[in-house]
Order: C-alpha cells, then structure tokens, then sequence
C-alpha cells in the first residue's frame, strides 16, 4: 500500500501568483494561481463529469487572495475573482503538480477549439 502525499509547506508568492507546495516524499510543485483557478474541483468548474467541465477562459491574471485550512485534508482557496468553491485535497495538488503538463496542454488546446483565450 502506497502512503498517500502529506504537503509540509505551502508557500504562496504573491508577486509571481505561484503556489509552491512541497509534500513529505520530497515531490514539489509550482501551481500557478490561473492553473489552479481552471482546474479548481469546485462543481461549477468540474461539472458532474469529463464531459461536462466547464472551459474558465480569460484567467491569465487571477491571484490567490487567501488560502484557508480545511480540517486536515485540504484547503479552499479563494481567489481575486471571487471563486472560493473548490476545496484542494492534498491529493488533488499532489495530481495536479504531476500532470500539470498535460493538463495544461489539454486547457490551452480546448481554449482555442473554442476561440477564446487566457486573456478572456
């Protein structure tokens, strides 16, 4: 059985608008805020399913206001745009930071199919 990921720090730099969260296997990863805030497991992000998960256009520029515990398993982050309905699990970021290539990739793809931009 594989131990599940345990963050140690959470470290937010404003001026960058990265979240950096370091787990106890050593894993790290730099999220950026607008990463986060597209890919946020709130239902009104994620829908009800793959195929109907919203497309969060023109959040180039979205910062992390506030970062807020919930009991031992996760944290709401609540960001500049009013959004504060995702609640990130430990294991969510731990999944978020090791397929963020791909997960960007399949965002930034699905923006333009769609014609629309980070930019808004």
């Amino acid at each position: 059985m594989t131990a599940r990921p345990w963050p140690v720090e959470l470290r937010y730099n404003k001026a960058e608008r990265i979240l950096t969260v370091t787990f106890d296997d050593g894993a790290s990863f730099k999220l950026p805020a607008e990463y986060l805030r597209v890919e946020s497991p709130s239902a009104e992000v994620q829908g009800h399913g793959a195929a109907t998960k919203t497309l969060v256009a023109g959040k180039r520029n979205v910062a992390i206001e506030r970062i807020e515990p919930v009991g031992r398993y996760a944290a709401r982050l609540v960001f500049d745009d009013g959004h504060d309905t995702g609640l990130f699990s430990w294991d969510y970021l731990s999944q978020l930071g090791r397929e963020q290539a791909r997960r960007w990739f399949e965002y930034e793809s699905r923006l333009k199919t769609a014609g629309q931009s980070r930019d808004g």
